[in-house]
């Protein structure tokens, strides 16, 4: 029987979180090239360089990672990452500085630990990146043997991000527990595989419980323990999803739709990825027949100022309109392992129950 290894995510969650920074990365070295965004610098930097300040460890340089996580980017820094002789590379911000910074590290042999200023995606706690082309289209999947060494995440950084960000982190969130559970169904699953898709189940119900609160917090710029269940289900359980289940089992029709909605013109600078995902599980929910739980899911996501039709993203119910639309969410790779065959009739007619419900 062939051996495999489940690597975990490794964490650390609380207001003082940077101050355990040299005892878990000392062991790895002294040089750091800490890769961010330029937001995320202003607002976390400094609280970093306070808490490694006469620990032995030092921030070789700090740069900004660039417009988008692609490979030229990651090929950049890992080869600067040599240059400037860094024991390990620090990823701080939001997503697409997470994968950059874990691209980098892959290709430059060194360990990387992320930090993450926004509770957007689980990016700080997966094994893989999202590359997108220099255009600015989605490329491919880059995936790794293991996760970053550690994850730091601060809650008085979260607390002060934009309230939008943790918003569709929600969002994104949701849709791991509906679509790990659907593609998932009627496989017989191995021992990591059936783990995580138990822990999926903490991607819905604490944020069921916990989410509307969090956002207020956020809003108000403090911390909370509604915030940190909300934060640790965002960052850590759908990250421990990704980590255990074959890949069959992350994403389906939810993701899909998003990926399909993102090629109409202008759709993805207007919408984050998580509000779109949260909208495609109600569009799964309808395929499904699951009416009981789309109504239910929809109450909840309106409660949380997420858009839930169509119109409300501006976009026309236009099956003309719609035809690159349809072909790609029913085409996509998010496609390939789902419980049965779904047509772009399927998706168009659900798309109109979703819709109708706004009436």
């Amino acid at each position: 029987m062939q051996s495999y290894s489940v690597y975990f995510a490794n964490y650390s969650i609380g207001t003082d979180v940077y101050e355990q920074v040299p005892e878990v990365c000392g062991g790895f070295g002294k040089r750091i090239l800490l890769i961010g965004g330029e937001k995320a610098l202003k607002a976390a930097e400094h609280l970093l360089r306070a808490a490694i300040a006469d620990s032995g460890l030092e921030i070789a340089d700090t740069v900004l990672f660039g417009e988008d996580c692609t490979y030229s980017n990651i090929h950049r820094w890992a080869e600067y990452a040599r240059v400037c002789k860094a024991d390990m590379i620090f990823g701080m911000g939001g997503g697409k500085v997470l994968d950059t910074a874990k691209g980098a590290a892959y290709q430059a042999g060194i360990p990387v630990f992320t930090f993450p200023t926004i509770a957007a995606t689980c990016a700080a706690t997966t094994a893989l990146s999202v590359v997108y082309k220099e255009d600015g289209n989605f490329d491919s999947f880059y995936f790794y043997e293991r996760p970053a060494r550690h994850c730091f995440i601060h809650l008085e950084v979260l607390a002060k991000a934009p309230v939008e960000y943790l918003r569709a982190g929600i969002g994104d969130t949701i849709g791991k527990y509906f679509e790990c559970h659907f593609s998932a169904r009627g496989d017989k699953l191995s021992h990591s595989s059936a783990m995580g898709r138990e822990i999926s189940n903490l991607c819905y119900g604490p944020l069921l419980e916990h989410g509307i609160e969090a956002l207020q917090d956020c809003r108000e710029g403090k911390t909370s323990y509604d915030l940190e269940q909300t934060v640790l289900a965002i960052i850590v359980s759908t990250g421990m999803v990704s980590l255990m289940v074959l890949d069959d089992y992350n994403c389906a029709v939810a993701h899909s739709v998003y990926y399909g909605l993102v090629l109409l013109p202008g759709f993805e600078e207007h919408y984050l990825h998580g509000d779109v995902v949260a909208y495609g599980v109600l569009v799964q929910l309808a395929v499904d027949g699951q009416k009981e739980e789309l109504l239910r899911l929809r109450e909840f996501l309106t409660k949380l100022g997420i858009h839930t039709t169509l119109k409300q993203m501006h976009v026309k119910l236009d099956r003309t309109e719609l035809k690159e639309v349809l072909r790609e969410i029913v085409t996509g790779p998010d496609m390939e392992h789902i419980p049965y065959k779904v047509t772009e009739d399927m998706i168009y007619r659900a798309m109109e129950e979703v819709e109708a419900i706004e009436a």
